[in-house]
């Protein structure tokens, strides 16, 4: 039985990353029509369709599972090749990690470092909830992400990193104006607050499970950044869940105050990868791996 063509995917991969069929054909030095060709071909060799033909075009499950394998077959090319060539690979290693926000925001950047200033990688961060960065492990088009998942997929590892502890926290202000008297029901039914976007658990979980309030009685301004969470709360326009670990200055300075002092929600988060990992791939995740544990709760 015929194999896969790579360059059928790497076609593929061009005509998404350019956004059309025309400029990957200018990108590959090839004509416009033999990128269609390849990409037909891919598609009557599965038998299914891997590119949904839209402006931008963008990969079906099949194309994206595809996508994920020729990234670990070109992570696994760049390891051997050069060994054996006795030559250094002139294109960056792309390595696409699937993470949560607030991962992002404080300790994971750090992690990496050493990686990005001792090896020639190009890092693709994507940033989802913490209940989605899985599934994108799952489809294949990330090679490791960041979950509170424990249990790992097939044919991965799942390492705990650490605890998340996120603590409420408002500008003095706003804490004086909303809860003078504590936290309460009814003062959180006043207050604005601020969740990354309309699946945010963590924070539908603190109103129902602690106040047993309905996230739709509340006002929430949906802002997808760790960084502006901490913005909206300095500026006194809402109150957050935020963790301890990227406010422990504002904490300090008096900027932010700790509305529920001693409550804490605490998330354990895991590392999930694929079991068989060499070289490049082993280095990040020791890096990921040793340097959560030292700065993050256990």
């Amino acid at each position: 039985m015929r194999g896969l063509d790579y360059k059928w995917i790497e076609a593929l991969e061009a005509v998404v990353n350019q956004g059309s069929f025309e400029r990957a054909a200018q990108q590959l030095c090839i004509s416009q029509s033999a990128v269609s060709q390849r990409v037909k071909q891919l598609e009557k060799f599965l038998a299914k369709s891997v590119l949904i033909r839209e402006q931008p075009p963008r990969l079906t499950t099949a194309g994206k599972k595809l996508m994920g394998l020729y990234h670990r077959v070109q992570l696994l090319e760049s390891e051997v090749l050069p060994e054996l060539t006795n030559q250094e690979s002139l294109r960056p290693v792309q390595i696409f990690i699937a993470t949560n926000a607030d991962s992002l925001a404080t300790w994971l950047l750090p992690a990496l470092t050493p990686i990005m200033t001792t090896r020639h990688v190009e890092f693709d961060l994507a940033v989802h909830g913490e209940d989605r960065t899985l599934d994108k492990l799952k489809k294949g088009e990330v090679t490791g992400a960041i979950s509170w998942e424990s249990e790992p997929i097939s044919g991965c590892y799942a390492e705990y990193l650490g605890r998340m502890d996120y603590v409420c926290v408002a500008n003095p202000e706003f804490a004086q104006r909303y809860f003078a008297n504590g936290v309460t029901r009814e003062a959180l039914k006043r207050a604005p607050a601020v969740a990354f976007d309309q699946y945010d658990e963590m924070h539908q979980m603190f109103l129902k499970q602690h106040f047993n309030l309905s996230p739709e009685v509340i006002t929430h301004h949906r802002v997808a950044s760790s960084e502006a969470f901490v913005k909206l709360a300095l500026l006194g326009s809402a109150y957050c869940l935020i963790p301890r670990l990227q406010i422990s200055q504002e904490l300090e300075q008096g900027t932010l105050v700790d509305l529920m002092p001693g409550f804490l929600l605490s998330f354990k988060i895991y590392w999930h990868h694929w079991q068989l990992e060499t070289g490049l791939l082993k280095e990040i995740t020791q890096a990921i791996v040793e340097y959560s544990r030292q700065e993050l709760p256990k």
